[in-house]
C-alpha cells in the first residue's frame, strides 16, 4: 500500500497562540480531502480538532470522529462527521483510532495530544505495529520533544534495536507525501529532526 486510506490526526482542542497552527490544520484538512484520505480524529468541534475536521468537510472529504461520552459537551462534538463513534472511555477511543487508521500525525496540542503520540511511538517501538507516525513540527512546536528523544538516546534509554521511529515535517504540505513515501519504501528515520525529514 503506497497511499493511506485514512490518517489519524492528534491535535489540540485549543488553537494555541500562533496563527500558524490553525493555518496548518486547515491546510492538512484540505490536503486530506483532495487526496481522498479519510480523517480519523477525536471528534471535537473546537480548537485545531474542529479546524482540521471542518477543512476536510469543506473540501468534500470524509471524517470519522471518535469521542468518549464524557467529552461530548466539553469538546462540542462535530456534528458534520460522516461517522461518529461515542465510546465509553479514553482507552477505547485510542484503540479504535488506531484500528481505523493507516498512519498517524501529531499537530501541535497539549498533554492529551502528547500522550496519544507517545503511546503510538511506544507501540511501534515494541513491534505492535508498523504504521507511519509523523510529527508535524509547525513553527518548531515539537522541537523540545525531539530534543528530549535525542537526550534519551544519549543516555542509552532508547537503545539500538529499540529505536523511536518517526517522521518530521515542518509544513502541512509535506505530511501526506512523506507518509506515502514511507508506505512505499517501508522505512522510517530516527533521531535528529532535520535528518528525520529524509527517507
Amino acid at each position: 500500500m503506497n497511499k493511506p486510506r485514512s490518517i489519524c490526526v492528534y491535535c489540540g482542542s485549543g488553537f494555541g497562540t500562533d496563527p500558524a497552527f490553525e493555518t496548518a490544520a486547515t491546510a492538512l484538512g484540505r490536503i486530506l480531502a483532495e487526496n481522498d484520505i479519510r480523517l480519523v480524529y477525536g471528534g471535537g468541534n473546537v480548537g485545531l480538532m474542529g479546524t482540521v475536521a471542518k477543512a476536510v468537510k469543506d473540501h468534500g472529504g470524509k471524517v470519522t470522529g471518535i469521542i468518549p461520552g464524557f467529552l461530548k459537551d466539553r469538546e462540542l462534538m462535530f456534528d458534520e462527521a460522516d461517522e461518529t463513534l461515542v465510546v465509553p472511555d479514553m482507552h477505547t477511543r485510542k484503540m479504535m483510532m488506531f484500528e481505523k487508521s493507516d498512519a498517524f500525525v501529531a499537530l501541535p496540542g497539549g498533554v492529551g495530544t502528547l500522550e496519544e503520540l507517545v503511546e503510538q511511538l511506544t507501540w511501534l517501538q515494541l513491534g505492535r505495529h508498523t504504521k507511519p507516525i509523523l510529527i508535524a513540527d509547525i513553527k518548531g512546536f515539537w522541537r523540545p520533544l525531539l530534543s528530549l528523544f535525542a537526550h534519551m538516546r544519549n543516555f542509552d534509554f532508547i537503545r539500538t534495536g529499540f529505536e523511536v521511529n518517526y517522521l518530521v515535517a515542518e509544513r502541512a504540505e509535506d505530511i501526506v507525501p512523506m507518509i506515502e513515501a514511507k508506505l512505499a519504501h517501508g522505512s522510517q528515520t530516527t533521531g535528529d529532526p532535520r535528518l528525520s525529514q529524509k527517507l
